[in-house]
């Protein structure tokens, strides 16, 4: 009965606005609304470049600037609106406010087409912004014209009963637009918060990424569990099936579930944090973000690694900067038997402390280590903070001072000697044949 009920009541209303499109002056304003929106059209084309090339000369207001390109990107909008606003007054003035009927409901369309509009070019997801605009618009539209208690009676007259549940057309699109709505503004609200954190100085860096996560996370799902509620869906019937979904989904979700604990794991214990250096399996570079299930790492040359969260938990972990930046590195090399140990003790010292990037408050030390086979062999430690920066490279700005120094001062370095001694077989002076 519902059905049949919002059937007939549209087919009045459709039937009341063909009567009405008949009238010559149904005609007048449709040609009236045409030509502005011509003019309007013909204007934008001219105001918005200049307009624009203005609006890009703010600086430091991103979102500002968003705001204030979204509504010229619509300037056509706003001069039909606003031509619309002066005909409507005009012709209120002079004639029958019935004769301004269709001009009113132009204007209140356009006003409301030009908000939604510029709201989703506001909103970053693409996709979102032009949802929740068309949805928004549509019931606009709808309260405009008069027919949204009867398209809503429509919508909800399409039901399905689900057992206890009575699931309309009405409410899956209520709960869609709400949903989307409230998820959207949970991740606005989440961004914020995640970006107030990371920057506050009180918080240590793995602190600032668990805050910044869990602020988003519980935001989203407090955002979805308000707007199922909000359409009248019983959250306590989807426990049953969230469970078996849950079963299902831990078998074949393991090591997704695995990651995700492994990063919380990370982030409370704080082994690693943004901005440290590591080593794993043949991997060196610095931590660059830490995410809910891979820690993303930039290595020397560029390349960006994303580990998994359970490497860091189940394998050997080099935490280059783990308590301390201060790193120690060893040179090693060897000198011809000729030289002095101690003079070349004391030039390897130097030749270290020469090298921007070795610290000067932990002063380098050499040491002989061993009488080789045809060198004396030393070992040369010294101290860096910046290990992010490289070792290789500092390793090798440290063997070529030390290659100077040891060639200015008449020091070689000599490389292995080999003698082969081959011996000779004499005359057999046995007799023998």
């Amino acid at each position: 009965m519902d059905f049949r009920n919002a059937i007939d009541e549209s087919l009045t209303w459709a039937s009341g606005w063909f009567d009405y499109a008949a009238t010559p002056w149904f005609f007048y304003q449709t040609a009236i609304i045409l030509a502005l929106f011509l003019a309007a059209k013909l204007a934008a084309q001219r105001i918005e470049p200049l307009a624009e090339n203005r609006a890009r000369q703010i600086k430091g207001h991103p979102g500002l600037l968003r705001v204030v390109v979204a509504l010229l990107r619509r300037t056509d909008w706003i001069l039909f609106t606003v031509y619309l606003l002066v005909a409507l007054t005009l012709m209120r003035s002079i004639t029958w406010p019935s004769r301004t009927h269709f001009i009113s409901i132009a204007l209140s369309l356009s006003l409301a087409w030009l908000f939604t509009s510029v709201l989703s070019r506001i909103i970053r997801n693409r996709l979102v912004g032009r949802i929740l605009g068309w949805l928004t618009w549509i019931y606009a539209a709808l309260v405009i014209l008069g027919i949204n208690d009867d398209a809503a009676a429509f919508l909800d007259s399409l039901a399905i009963p689900l057992g206890a549940v009575r699931l309309s057309a009405l409410m899956v699109l209520k709960a869609a637009l709400l949903l989307i709505a409230t998820v959207w503004l949970a991740v606005v609200v989440g961004n914020y918060i995640d970006e107030r954190v990371r920057n506050s100085e009180e918080l240590t860096p793995s602190i600032r990424v668990l805050v910044g996560k869990i602020a988003k996370i519980g935001l989203v799902l407090v955002a979805g569990a308000i707007a199922l509620s909000s359409v009248g869906v019983d959250l306590t019937a989807l426990t049953v099936f969230s469970g078996a979904v849950g079963v299902g989904l831990g078998f074949g979700m393991q090591k997704v579930v695995s990651n995700f604990v492994s990063g919380v794991i990370i982030l409370l214990d704080k082994s690693i944090k943004p901005g440290d250096t590591i080593s794993l399996e043949g991997t060196f570079g610095w931590i660059r973000e830490l995410r809910a299930r891979f820690v993303s790492v930039v290595t020397r040359d560029g390349r960006e690694y994303l580990i998994p969260n359970e490497d860091f938990i189940t394998q050997r972990v080099i935490n280059w900067s783990f308590s301390d930046n201060l790193v120690r590195l060893d040179v090693n090399f060897g000198v011809s038997y000729d030289a002095d140990p101690h003079k070349v003790s004391q030039l390897a010292v130097e030749a270290a402390m020469s090298v921007r990037r070795v610290e000067a408050d932990r002063r380098p030390v050499c040491w002989l280590t061993e009488f080789g086979e045809s060198s004396l062999d030393f070992v040369l430690r010294f101290w860096i903070r910046d290990p992010q920066q490289g070792l290789t490279n500092v390793r090798g700005k440290v063997l070529l001072a030390l290659w100077d120094i040891l060639k200015k001062n008449g020091i070689s370095i000599p490389y292995p000697h080999r003698e082969i001694i081959i011996k000779q077989k004499g005359p057999d002076r046995s007799g023998g044949p």
